[in-house]
């Protein structure tokens, strides 16, 4: 009989932890959807200004020029100046398919809830697909150079040997070194996946201004985005800094800016394209005017 009161408080006491900690999740959920949300608005009208979107041109044009002069003011034994480091190996050398997995997951969302449509789904998709043959059409157009500017060595204690082996498989069979001009392939990708990134997500912007459909699962991609584009930005400040030689990096992102300006800027714009970001997803002004 004297047990009865305890065991009534400890499950009194109970009951009030599990109502603590209830009341404890619940206000940590809204904490992190305001975030979300707060997070989510700000960068979609970072990203969807069109003079900061100029101004990101240079930003990603100065990060090639001058950033290669960092490297005198850096510690050379970083972890990020080893080829064989995390971020080289699981983020850059796969930067392709990490663009592809995260933007097109927001292109779905967006086309698809602004429209409702599989058609037109696919279509804004199809930009995914011809960055992937500009990717890999690139990286051929890239070995074929080296490959034609190339010539055999063969490494010596005193230095090189020339010789006289026609091509690159000959001299890499005979266990030599091919060297020719080698644009730098990293280069080329992380700039075209950043002016890529940049044009997609800025679409956000005028999504949210037309009050379309943007519950959490949608702001929560476009902000992985946001971090994706961010770290590759990082990476290729990282790149420029400590790998490969200054014209081979100049080139390659050359190349990536030329990719970017000949879809995006260019060809998209044209009715036989897959279309620009945003292309009829949302009500032209006068439709909106003559309907009201």
């Amino acid at each position: 009989m004297e047990r009865g009161p305890v065991v009534g408080a400890g499950r009194g006491a109970g009951a009030r932890i599990r109502a603590l900690l209830g009341g404890l999740v619940r206000v940590l959920l809204w904490v992190a959807s305001a975030l979300l949300y707060f997070g989510s608005e700000q960068a979609a009208r970072l990203l969807g200004s069109p003079c900061l979107r100029r101004l990101y041109h240079a930003w990603l044009a100065a990060v090639v020029i001058f950033g290669p002069l960092l490297q005198f003011h850096v510690n050379p034994r970083t972890i990020f100046a080893s080829h064989g480091n995390f971020f080289n190996i699981k983020f850059v050398n796969s930067a392709w398919g990490w663009t592809c997995t995260f933007l097109g997951g927001f292109v779905l969302l967006v086309v698809f809830l602004a429209t409702r449509r599989v058609a037109v789904t696919a279509r804004h998709l199809s930009r995914l697909v011809v960055g992937a043959a500009v990717w890999r059409g690139a990286g051929r157009a890239f070995l074929l150079i080296e490959d034609l500017t190339g010539s055999c060595f063969e490494p010596l204690p005193q230095g090189l040997l020339l010789h006289e082996l026609p091509d690159r498989r000959s001299c890499l069979a005979a266990g030599h070194q091919w060297r020719g001009y080698t644009v730098s392939s990293h280069t080329f990708l992380l700039t075209f996946c950043c002016l890529l990134m940049a044009e997609e997500a800025a679409v956000f912007a005028k999504y949210l201004a037309h009050g379309l459909p943007a519950g959490a699962p949608l702001r929560l991609v476009f902000l992985l985005n946001v971090l994706l584009l961010g770290l590759w930005n990082f990476l290729l400040l990282c790149t420029v800094i400590y790998f490969h030689q200054y014209t081979h990096k100049v080139v390659g992102a050359a190349v990536g800016t030329f990719a970017w300006y000949l879809t995006y800027g260019s060809w998209y714009h044209q009715p036989w394209s897959p279309g620009s970001p945003g292309h009829g997803l949302f009500p032209r002004p006068h439709s909106i005017h003559k309907h009201n």
